[in-house]
């Protein structure tokens, strides 16, 4: 051990209390779990481990290697998001102004970051496997899976790190997200990537082996790098990574997730300088809402994102076969999000009702203007994500855009149900189930909103599932539907939530 790292051992036994070690018992029952875990894995393992030498179609495999490379963005956003280098409270208001190491006083952070990429390097890996086969020696061609699903989660975490110690870092971070995003719509959209890829996959072991070896290469120079980049680890950074974890946890352990909307919207905003304008000559309830587009405007990227996920659902149907309830889950669940993105006015007066009548209009009014814009949000991205699904082949000829704006007045309502729920209430029942006890506050927080979408937009979700008649045939009820969704909430809201 180095002087420093002794150094930082030392102060933190003295700022915390000791614990004796642990017993026989105590290792025992550790051990114990950790074999019933392994033993109730074996079966679906071994199914799984059987069920990869069976065909694939080569249009379901590229969109399944499209998923798995979106699933990797996803991960070196969230790290580059999250910071990822962060410590405890105490340890960032003390330990990291000291003149204690400055690597030393993040090697217990360093070191969880490894252990977070062991599980994530390994789904990316066994699900690249059970995407494109394994036609022989599947233990082989599994171990080179996981190798190489370990280091590219090693190197994407080094690369977040380094990104948190350097501008320079941080560009080529985003450019690394971009370009595997793109990555992934060329493999779905490309006619022959299925194909090649399951050529790719029946190469000889050894080529994978010696990729595998290259990539570990990579992986483990750039780890070692950002090793070093920690020792000169700006402060502020961590403190901001820091901040941000301590209000994650603080709303996990309260379960109460609708603080995070709020942290992340003030974080966004603080410090930063905005051009003011005059505002529009619009009605009394329609000005009111204009804060809502202006605010939306504001934020380019979040709207670039937004339509750009819109081409999952049509990644679901390929990868599943066609038009499944998950398909139909992920339009609905896209529309819903990409309406929620626009209610943060509604948010802010159900917070503050006291503040909403200051505006000086009638609150029902408000309310409607506010709806227009997670209205339009919600026909755009459903415009989208089923024209996506036409030209992929996986819905027939029909009016589905117009099923889609016809289903955006029920998304605008959830969306705003969902900005105006109240907190979670921990006072309520705890159901006992066969698979456990369910709290009951915590589930009728999560499913305000998301009832009513579904409710609105039955007739959307059958006509994607299947129905027997044609999609025209569901019209006329999505139509109903939506427009008594929007209307029965508006004259059921109370103010304050």
């Amino acid at each position: 051990m180095s002087e420093g790292a002794a150094a930082v051992r030392a102060a933190r036994a003295l700022a915390r209390p000791r614990r004796g070690r642990a017993s026989w018992s105590d290792r025992y029952v550790a051990g114990f779990g950790l074999v019933m875990i392994l033993a109730v894995l074996a079966e679906p393992l071994s199914s799984a481990l059987a069920a990869f030498g069976h065909p694939r179609d080569p249009s379901r495999a590229a969109a399944g290697v499209a998923l798995v490379l979106l699933a990797y963005a996803g991960f070196l956003a969230l790290a580059r998001v999250a910071g990822p280098v962060a410590l405890p409270t105490p340890d960032a208001s003390w330990l990291l102004l000291s003149p204690l190491d400055r690597r030393a006083v993040l090697g217990r952070t360093t070191r969880i970051l490894a252990l977070v990429c062991v599980p994530v390097g390994i789904t990316l890996g066994v699900a690249a496997l059970a995407v494109l086969g394994a036609p022989d020696q599947t233990v082989v061609r599994l171990a080179v899976a996981v190798a190489l699903g370990l280091a590219a989660s090693a190197a994407g975490m080094a690369v977040a790190v380094m990104a948190q110690a350097s501008q320079t870092w941080d560009s080529w971070l985003q450019a690394a997200v971009a370009v595997t995003v793109v990555a992934a719509a060329a493999v779905a959209l490309l006619g022959g990537a299925g194909r090649w890829l399951l050529a790719a996959s029946s190469a000889p072991p050894a080529y994978g082996a010696a990729l595998a070896a290259a990539s570990a290469a990579v992986a483990a120079l750039l780890v070692r790098r950002a090793r070093a980049a920690t020792a000169a680890m700006p402060a502020r950074a961590v403190l901001g990574a820091s901040t941000r974890a301590g209000h994650v946890t603080r709303a996990a352990t309260g379960l109460d997730p609708s603080l995070l909307a709020e942290i992340a919207e003030e974080v966004h905003w603080r410090g930063r300088r905005l051009r003011s304008r005059p505002w529009p000559s619009l009605p009394a309830p329609l000005a009111t809402a204009w804060h809502d587009w202006r605010r939306f405007a504001r934020r380019p990227g979040r709207l670039a994102v937004l339509f750009g996920v819109a081409v999952l659902p049509a990644l679901v149907a390929r990868a599943s076969g066609g038009l499944t309830p998950l398909t139909a889950a992920a339009v609905l669940a896209g529309g819903l999000a990409a309406a929620a993105s626009g209610v943060s006015g509604a948010r802010r007066d159900g917070d503050d009702p006291a503040l909403a009548r200051l505006l000086g209009t009638g609150f029902r009014s408000v309310l409607a203007a506010r709806a227009l814009l997670p209205a339009l949000l919600g026909a755009a991205w459903l415009a989208v994500a089923l024209g996506g699904l036409t030209l992929a082949g996986a819905l027939p000829a029909g009016p589905w855009l117009l099923l889609g704006v016809a289903a955006a007045p029920a998304l605008a309502a959830a969306a705003l149900r969902m900005a105006r729920r109240r907190p979670v209430d921990h006072s309520m029942p705890v159901i006992d189930t066969g698979g456990g006890a369910v709290p009951t506050g915590p589930l009728l927080w999560g499913l305000t909103g998301a009832d009513l979408a579904v409710a609105g937009c039955l007739p959307l979700a059958l006509a994607l599932t299947g129905g027997s008649a044609g999609p025209a045939a569901f019209l006329a009820a999505q139509a109903l539907t939506g427009a008594a969704a929007l209307a029965a909430y508006l004259l059921c809201a109370r103010r304050g939530g």
